[in-house]
């Protein structure tokens, strides 16, 4: 059970409804999380801008996907590895990388170079070593990636401690995590 309310959309008021329609108008359903953060609309309309221009940068779609699936796995968050995974899966990924995304790389070369600097990022707290922004470069990843890459960490952190504080209810295809496997 959701340990913080989870707004119901059909009797949200005010600029709560209003941005829960705009979710469920484009993505055709309301997660819960998005519902959680519709506590506080500024809370809600902050991240939704923020997850708009993050997702309109350089970084593909699969690229991004493997960022929050490594992440949610890292970072314990059941709901967002549950979200990640479905999200994931429409975005063309496989089960067999899905699986590498959540042990920290990828079978893809670059992307495995993301995923690695996004878990650096977590694991140091921002302090990554000279070589592991050598090895994100060398992949083929500019600056413009690089911010990108940590822009995704930040997010993705955010909506795993959103996730984690709340306990809020999966609803999307249940994923354990490896580690309560």
């Amino acid at each position: 059970m959701a340990r913080i309310n989870v707004i119901n959309p059909q009797t949200a008021t005010g600029e709560a409804k209003t941005l829960l329609d705009a979710v469920q108008a484009q993505l055709g359903a309301t997660p819960n999380f998005l519902r959680v953060l519709a506590n506080s609309p500024a809370a809600l309309g902050a991240f939704l801008g923020l997850h708009h221009i993050a997702g309109n940068g350089a970084l593909d779609l699969p690229t991004r996907e493997r960022i929050a699936v490594t992440l949610a796995e890292q970072n314990s968050c059941e709901y967002c590895l549950s979200a990640h995974s479905a999200i994931g899966r429409k975005a063309g990924l496989s089960s067999e990388e899905i699986a590498a995304n959540r042990d920290g790389t990828s079978r893809d070369a670059k992307a495995a170079a993301a995923v690695a600097f996004a878990r650096a990022l977590v694991e140091h707290k921002g302090e990554v070593t000279q070589a592991e922004l050598d090895a994100v470069r060398s992949a083929g990843f500019g600056d413009a990636e690089m911010v990108e890459i940590i822009v995704h960490v930040g997010m993705n952190l955010l909506t795993n401690i959103l996730g984690k504080a709340s306990r809020v209810e999966i609803d999307f295809p249940k994923v354990a995590l490896k580690q309560a496997a």
